[in-house]
C-alpha cells in the first residue's frame, strides 16, 4: 500500500530535474544558443591518461542566480575537489548563490569531496544524489526538499447502502480485526483522482469512477472549515510521519463500476461490503474523532446531498499546456 514518499515540490525544485547532459562540443554550442554562461567544460576519466583538464567543472546558469552541475564521466575524487574548489571560487566572482551538483549512483565517490568542500544533500533519489552549496553565505533561500508524502482513502458506496472495506495483513493494523476504507499513497507524478481508482482496483480488483474531493488533513492540528451548505469539512496533518516527512491524506468518493471482490493476496487479508452503520459502530471508529468525522460527512454525502466537495476539473495554466486537474466545488459555483 505505501509505494513511495510522493514528493510535494515548489516550481523552484522542478527546474533542477530536468538537467543537461553534454560533453565539451555540446555544452558550448548549447550555452552559444540558449544564452547559458560558457563555463570551461572538463571531461576526463580516471582511466584515461590522455584526458585534458580544464579549470572548471561544466555548469548550466538556472532561472535563480545559480549554477546546476551534473556529472556523467568518472572522475578521480582529488582531481574533482581541485575543480570544485576553483570553480566556487569562479561562480562567487560571478555572483552566482546556489550550486546543485546532481551526482548518478556510479558517482558516489564523488560525494566525499563535495561534502568536504562544504555540500550538503538536498534529496535522493534510487539513482542519483543532488548537492547543493550557497556561495553567498548566510541563510540561504534554497527551496527545502519536499516536505511531504501525499496519501488516499476511497469512499466507495453500492446501491444497497455498503461500503468497500478492507483488513490490512500489515502495518499498525495487521491483527486488529479493524475494518477501514482502502487507502494508499500517491505515486510520483500521479493525480490523486488517478491515484484512488488505482488503489481500490489494486486492493480489491473493484473498478471505480471518481466523483470528487470529500476533504482531506493538513497542518499540524485538527481545523474545522464550514462549507457552503453548512457542513463541516475537516482536515489535519499528522507532522513528521514518515520518515520526517509531513502527511497530507485526502478522503475520496468513488462510484463503483464492478462488485464482485479480489482480495490483493500481498497486503489485504480481508475485504468485504459492509453497511456503512456496521462500519461506523466499530469500536475503534467511535473512539477516533477523524473517523467520527469521515463518516459524518459521507452519511451527510450519501443522505442529504446537501455536502459538496471538489470535482476534478481539467485547466492547462501559464507552466504548462498540458492538462492538469484543479479540484473545485463545481455545484456551488454554478449556483452563484
Amino acid at each position: 500500500m505505501i509505494k513511495a514518499v510522493s514528493r510535494v515540490l515548489l516550481p523552484y525544485n522542478r527546474s533542477f530535474f530536468f538537467l543537461f547532459s553534454a560533453r565539451n562540443t555540446i555544452a558550448a554550442r548549447h550555452a552559444r544558443v540558449t544564452g547559458c554562461f560558457n563555463i570551461r567544460a572538463m571531461s576526463a576519466s580516471v582511466n584515461s591518461s590522455s584526458a585534458t583538464v580544464n579549470k572548471f567543472l561544466n555548469g548550466i546558469n538556472d532561472n535563480y542566480g545559480g549554477v546546476v552541475v551534473q556529472m556523467n564521466e568518472p572522475m578521480d575524487p582529488q582531481l574533482f575537489a581541485s575543480l570544485l574548489k576553483s570553480s566556487i571560487s569562479h561562480w562567487r566572482q560571478q555572483a552566482k548563490k546556489g550550486v546543485w551538483i546532481k551526482l548518478p549512483i556510479e558517482l558516489a565517490n564523488l560525494v566525499e569531496p563535495a561534502v568536504k568542500e562544504g555540500f550538503w544533500f538536498h534529496h535522493a533519489e534510487p539513482n542519483y544524489l543532488m548537492l547543493v552549496y550557497w556561495i553567498p553565505g548566510g541563510a540561504n533561500t534554497l527551496p527545502a526538499n519536499a516536505s511531504h508524502r501525499v496519501g488516499v482513502g476511497a469512499f466507495v458506496m453500492n446501491g444497497k447502502r455498503e461500503v468497500l472495506v478492507v483488513q490490512e495483513n500489515s502495518g499498525r493494523f495487521r491483527g486488529t480485526g479493524i475494518w477501514k476504507f482502502p487507502t494508499g499513497v500517491v505515486d510520483e507524478g500521479e493525480d490523486i483522482c488517478v491515484a484512488a481508482v488505482r488503489e481500490v482496483k489494486e486492493e480489491t480488483s473493484i473498478d471505480t469512477e471518481f466523483v470528487e474531493v470529500l476533504a482531506f488533513r493538513c497542518a499540524f492540528k485538527m481545523v474545522l472549515v464550514r462549507y457552503l451548505s453548512g457542513k463541516k469539512k475537516g482536515f489535519r496533518q499528522s507532522h513528521q510521519s514518515f520518515f520526517e516527512k509531513s502527511d497530507i491524506f485526502f478522503l475520496c468518493m468513488l462510484r463503483p463500476l464492478s462488485f464482485d471482490i479480489q482480495k490483493q493476496e500481498s497486503e489485504i487479508e480481508a475485504a468485504e461490503w459492509m453497511p456503512l452503520e456496521e462500519y461506523a459502530a466499530q469500536p475503534y471508529v467511535q473512539k477516533q474523532e477523524l473517523l467520527k468525522y469521515i463518516v459524518d460527512i459521507c452519511s451527510a454525502k450519501v443522505d442529504t446531498r446537501g455536502y459538496h466537495g471538489f470535482s476534478p476539473v481539467p485547466t492547462t495554466s501559464a507552466f504548462s499546456d498540458k492538462k492538469h486537474y484543479f479540484y473545485l466545488n463545481s455545484v456551488d459555483l454554478k449556483r452563484l
